[in-house]
């Protein structure tokens, strides 16, 4: 995720990082460029009247509206799973907190201390690496037994829970925290499952294909009969039009295919890498 002073205006109009779409649309606007260069050059001087499209202009302000609005609706929808999943991850840093918390106010041994001191940050790492594709276990503080079981399990976070719940019961079992204590800190401990299960609906649950075609159709088949309309007042001016136009409306459906994913590498992503070691840092200090 990119850090940036949103006061400071006029450096961000002139900065283009490399998640800026200028970069990732080079090719499609020099196509569309060429297209629509090719589409004047036969309307301007193989076309004895090309005043007869002037009035699609009105057409095109029509359809411009009703895609908009589709822009509109997308980008809102994808900024919605964004905005999801950092709640998730919110939850996941306070809740967390509160566990080491009640851990150490409530229980007294040190080894036992030391175990949830491991096991609360592996699961916000091994969470975070799940999203991604793949858990990477040097990320992870586990012993040799816990690397040779949990390397068997495909859904590690899942294994990490259980450890911990294992944990907790053999402690209650021995008289060490009492029933009532017990609730208190399964009340924390169950809410990873329910967070995890949040962030993989985000993930595993795309906008509908025939959605995403068909927008994509739309814009294109917009920007690629754009000279027709335009020629007549604008002349040869008429492919920068088209690129300019194209670029704002397919800068829009890229942003918002980055920001519905939000749990990867790139640019836009949430910061998942930085949660996850501010996790591990707020339950050592806490459980030290």
């Amino acid at each position: 995720m990119i850090n940036y002073n949103p006061k400071l205006w006029f450096k961000h109009i002139f900065h283009f990082p490399k998640s800026d779409t200028i970069y990732i649309l080079w090719k499609e606007l020099i196509i569309i460029g060429l297209f629509s260069a090719g589409i004047t050059y036969v309307e301007i001087e193989f076309m004895e009247d090309t005043s007869v499209f002037k009035d699609m202009i009105a057409v095109y302000s029509l359809i411009g509206f009703v895609l908009s609005l589709l822009l509109v609706f997308r980008t809102n929808t994808a900024y919605d799973r964004w905005w999801e999943g950092r709640k998730k991850w919110g939850e996941l840093v306070n809740n967390s907190r509160n566990l080491a918390i009640k851990i150490s106010s409530m229980i007294e041994d040190k080894e036992d201390r030391a175990f949830f001191s491991r096991m609360i940050p592996n699961y916000a790492f091994s969470m975070k690496e799940h999203l991604r594709g793949k858990v990477l276990l040097n990320e992870l503080e586990l012993t040799e037994k816990e690397k040779i079981e949990i390397d068997e399990i495909n859904h590690k976070p899942s294994f990490i829970a259980h450890s911990m719940y294992n944990k907790l019961h053999a402690i209650k079992k021995d008289g060490r925290i009492s029933e009532e204590e017990f609730l208190s800190i399964d009340n924390n401990l169950k809410t990873f499952s329910d967070i995890i299960g949040a962030c993989e609906r985000i993930k595993n649950t795309p906008i509908p294909y025939s959605y995403s075609l068909f927008l994509k159709k739309f814009i294109f088949l917009y920007v690629a009969t754009l000279p027709l309309g335009f020629v007549s007042t604008f002349g040869y001016y008429t492919p920068a039009i088209a690129i300019f136009i194209f670029y704002v409306l397919v800068s829009m459906e890229v942003l918002a295919e980055e920001i519905e994913d939000p749990f990867g590498k790139d640019a836009n992503d949430l910061p998942t890498d930085n949660l996850s070691i501010k996790i591990r840092d707020n339950v050592q200090e806490v459980l030290k």
